[in-house]
């Protein structure tokens, strides 16, 4: 749980008038006032501050504890100095500073030693492997393997395993290559895989609406992660990426390069799978920072992705990449797509060894497009053991296969 207010500058009002402002504002305000250029700010006391976390709609995110989102709910606004500026002015109309309002110590641990008691912990733990009522009411089948429902919205089998071969099918290469997304640095995984919520007009709405489910019950992307049917669709689903490709048009499509046409991301991706064209991401620096988000990798290989190319990895995502067969390759220092003059408009190809011992951590390899141009990168399968993934398919085949053979 966390706390979070809106921030529109209601610094003009009094405190508790600009409180109730902020609290009360419904969300067809906050998208009016927001498609008008004005940004919406959100302090939470969570540990993610991703643009739009708190809403969709809010561009700047601040993180801050508790006491300190109360504090900015009070003033109102984020545009406030507290050393300097009253937070608001009491009922005998003297100015209200942070200061005045903010806890001591001493009043910290009083309150912590009233209020966080043993009996609370003790009562939950002794009856934590007891269950309740509701759960130990639910029907559990008495096979040992799960039972998948096919008409369930919130867990799906997924196709990870889909015509797995015993032998692992060896390295890949990627051959004339379609550019899904050309994107600038610091693309997050919420940019690639929102956990908020589904929005009316997307193609996972599209999905839940086709099978019954009222718009009401949407929940969020988080809440349906179970289900790769609909996280696949909300891969790169988030309102606010940039692609190049669009000329910096703000929103989840991309073009579809063959035809030219302007579709959501998933709607070209599987145009792409349905013609058996590969397709790779262009990036900047910093690709898949943020929250390592497995999600963030899984539906990138859900949707046809073969190569990531970049200035720059997150750690942590470009661990997840290999992990599900995904080739990560970085720009030469001082390169980016744009110094290379790729549009995104090329096909790409990426020579690599056919044999998985001929492939080493860290080498160069060449990438070529139809339109004449070539340039060195590096593979970023930094360790043997990411090689023996890339070999298998990913690190779930491997884990099968290794498994099969104990």
């Amino acid at each position: 749980m966390f706390f979070f207010f809106f921030s529109l500058n209601f610094k003009n009002l009094s405190s508790s008038h600009g409180l109730k402002q902020v609290l009360l504002l419904d969300l067809e305000l906050l998208q009016s006032i927001c498609f008008r250029d004005i940004i919406a700010a959100a302090v939470l006391s969570g540990n993610r501050n991703f643009e739009g976390r708190v809403h969709p709609l809010t561009r700047a995110n601040y993180l801050a504890s508790p006491p300190l989102v109360v504090a900015y709910a009070l003033a109102g606004t984020v545009d406030i100095d507290f050393e300097k500026e009253p937070i608001g002015t009491g009922k005998s109309g003297k100015s209200i500073y942070f200061k005045d309002i903010w806890p001591s110590n001493d009043e910290i641990a009083q309150g912590v030693q009233s209020s966080v008691l043993p009996d609370m912990f003790k009562s939950t733990y002794e009856a934590i492997t007891k269950g309740n009522l509701m759960w130990n009411q639910l029907s559990v089948p008495a096979s040992t393997l799960y039972s998948w429902d096919p008409n369930s919205t919130y867990i799906h089998e997924p196709p990870y395993f889909k015509n797995m071969t015993v032998e692992p099918p060896g390295p890949h290469g990627v051959k004339d290559a379609y550019c899904l997304l050309n994107f600038g640095d610091s693309i997050t995984t919420d940019h690639i895989s929102p956990a908020g919520s589904i929005q009316k007009d997307s193609p996972a709405a599209k999905f839940l609406l086709e099978r019954g489910v009222d718009k009401k019950d949407f929940n969020s992307y988080g809440s349906r992660r179970g289900n790769d049917e609909v996280m696949a669709r909300g891969t790169f689903a988030n309102i606010r990426i940039v692609s190049k490709l669009l000329k910096g048009e703000v929103g989840p499509k991309t073009i579809h390069v063959p035809t030219g046409e302007k579709l959501y991301v998933y709607d070209a991706a599987m145009r792409y799978k349905a013609a058996g064209q590969d397709t790779i991401v262009l990036a900047g620096a910093e690709y898949g920072s943020g929250s390592s988000r497995d999600w963030a990798a899984k539906g990138q290989m859900l949707l046809g992705v073969k190569a990531v190319i970049t200035k720059s990895f997150e750690r942590i995502h470009r661990s997840n990449l290999v992990g599900m067969g995904i080739i990560p390759l970085c720009f030469k220092p001082g390169e980016d797509a744009d110094s290379l003059g790729l549009t995104g408009h090329e096909r790409y190809s990426i020579d690599l060894p056919n044999k998985i011992s001929e492939i080493r951590p860290g080498q160069d390899v060449t990438v070529t497009t139809v339109t004449g141009k070539s340039f060195t990168c590096t593979v970023r399968f930094d360790t043997e053991v990411e090689l023996a993934y890339f070999d298998h398919g990913g690190i779930l085949p491997f884990v099968i296969r290794n498994l099969n053979k104990e």
